[in-house]
This record gives structure tokens, sequence and C-alpha cells, in this order.
């Protein structure tokens, strides 16, 4: 587990940006790089209309983008990432970036899946996207959306709300040096990474058992930055998932179950529900609880 936002660094339902260091906007793994470029690649082949959207006079933006990631991931990460003539060699294999959608080509040099925002019709709308890993929610519901609509499922950042004016403003004002970090936490029981069905559940659902070994915690790292030619924001989402087992060989295991524990009694019903806990919320803190010991 490299990222715990449940130790009290990140609570749920808020807006959450920290200051990022622009070398840490991207964080590739060896050891799993090329799963999740086998796994993009395969949603690719099997369903392009699900996981890539683009609207039209997006491509500036589309460019932009490949083109800070061309820049920054073999400067980054040269034992990874190299240029070669219209390609990048991403751990021996050979991306082409000619693609007939730059954000294609982006989408496919990277575990993270990106989101372009752009300020259009007086909103911030999802313009342009290539999401193979979705937490609980499809493409296609959310394409071309302004933010308080994409957002309007979760509790307290529906239209009109205090927390969808601050995005707005904050979309608004953020400069194009500034890159800022955001966590969410989710509970599963299938540690796929493509999960584009709704989690959600009513607030009258029926407890669960769980166990160790089939509870899987998903973090998602958001990173956010405006493009400076374009004003675009681009958004870059990343999905880590574990069982709950790897967190018992921690050696701040207790340390972190309980914390965990303080954020799911925290949840009011409707935010359980929504995160599909309120089935599984007493199984899971007794579960954190065996963990503290």
């Amino acid at each position: 587990m490299k990222h715990t936002p449940y130790d009290g660094s990140s609570k749920p339902f808020t807006i959450g940006l920290v200051q990022l260091e622009p070398d840490r906007w991207i964080e590739p793994d060896d050891d799993a790089l090329d799963f999740y470029l086998s796994e993009k690649a395969r949603l690719m082949q099997a369903s392009r209309e699900s996981i890539f959207m683009a609207q039209a006079g997006t491509d500036a933006a589309q460019r932009e983008l490949l083109g800070a990631l061309t820049e920054y991931l073999p400067r980054r990460y040269p034992g990874i990432y190299r240029r070669e003539d219209a390609a990048m060699i991403v751990n021996g294999r050979r991306v082409a970036l000619d693609r007939d959608a730059p954000l294609l080509a982006a989408g496919s040099l990277v575990q993270d899946d990106l989101a372009i925002m752009e300020r259009k019709d007086g909103d911030w709308r999802l313009t342009a996207a290539y999401v193979a890993f979705p937490s609980s929610w499809s493409l296609a519901e959310k394409f071309g959306r302004p933010m308080h609509e994409i957002h309007a499922p979760v509790p307290g950042f529906e239209e009109g709300s205090r927390n969808a004016e601050l995005i707005t403003r904050m979309f608004d004002n953020l400069p194009p040096g500034r890159f800022v970090e955001r966590f969410n936490w989710a509970i599963n029981v299938d540690g796929a990474l493509h999960l584009p069905k709704s989690k959600s559940e009513g607030i009258g659902a029926e407890a669960v058992a769980l166990s160790e070994d089939g509870t899987f915690v998903r973090i998602e790292r958001q990173t956010l930055r405006k493009m400076p030619e374009t004003g675009a924001i681009v958004f870059t989402i990343r999905i880590y998932s574990d069982p709950l087992a790897v967190l018992r060989k921690r050696p701040d295991a207790a340390t972190l179950a309980r914390s965990f524990v303080n954020q799911l009694r925290e949840l009011t019903t409707p935010q359980a529900a929504y995160k599909g806990l309120v089935s599984k919320r007493e199984a899971l803190v007794a579960a954190l609880l065996a963990i503290a010991g």
C-alpha cells in the first residue's frame, strides 16, 4: 500500500487538495507498469468507445498534454521511458505517439487515466478523456457535462453547494505552474482495475460478511494541473488496489487500522450509502479492529 489517505491526512467528502511538487506529477511502478498498460490495451481493443471520448475542437489540449508527458517522463524516469522518433519506449514496449488522437497516445504511456476539462458555455466541462479504470462510474454518463453535474451524486457536492462553488473558483484561479493532488478511498469485493458499475446502495442495505483476503482497499490518486497554452485542466487518476490483508503486514498496521475505523464511523448514512458501505461498515470495522489488536 503506497498511499494510505485513511490515516487522517485526507478526509472523505472534502475537496482535500494539497500542493504537489511537479516532479511527482506521475508515479510509475516498475513492477506493475506493464500490467496496467496491458490492461489498457486490452480494454481499448475490446471497447474503445467506452473508455475514450473526445469532443471536436479538443486536439490542441490533447496535443499539449501529450507534449507535457513526452517531455516529463523520459526526463524524470530515464530508466523506464526513452523517446525514439515518433514513439516512446516504455520498459521495452514501443508506444506510437502518432495516433489518430493525441490523448490515445498519452493514455498508453502511463498507469493513470487522463481527463481534460475545458471552460465552455460558462462551466468547466469534461471534453476529452481516456478512462480505462473508472471507480464505480462510466465515462458515457459524465462526458461533456459540467463539473457540478459530474459531482451531483456525491453528498455535499451538488449544484449550488459550497463545495461546487469552491471547485469552480479553484479551477478558474489555478495557475499553470501549480500542481495539486487529492485522494479518495473505496472498499470493494473485487480487486479489478476496471469497475464501471456503481457501488452506491440504499440506506437500508442489509449487512454482509467480509474477509481480509476478499476485501479490497481501492485508493484513487488524482492530480490536477492547468496547461499553460490552452488553459485546459488535466486530471490524472491513478488506481491502487490491495487486499485488506496487506494492511496487516505493515509495521504501522495498528495505527492505520484505528484511523480507518474512525473515518468509517464518521461517515453519515448518505455518505456511507454513496460509498456502498452501509452493508459493509460494521464488518469492515470489526476486521480493522482485529488488525489493530
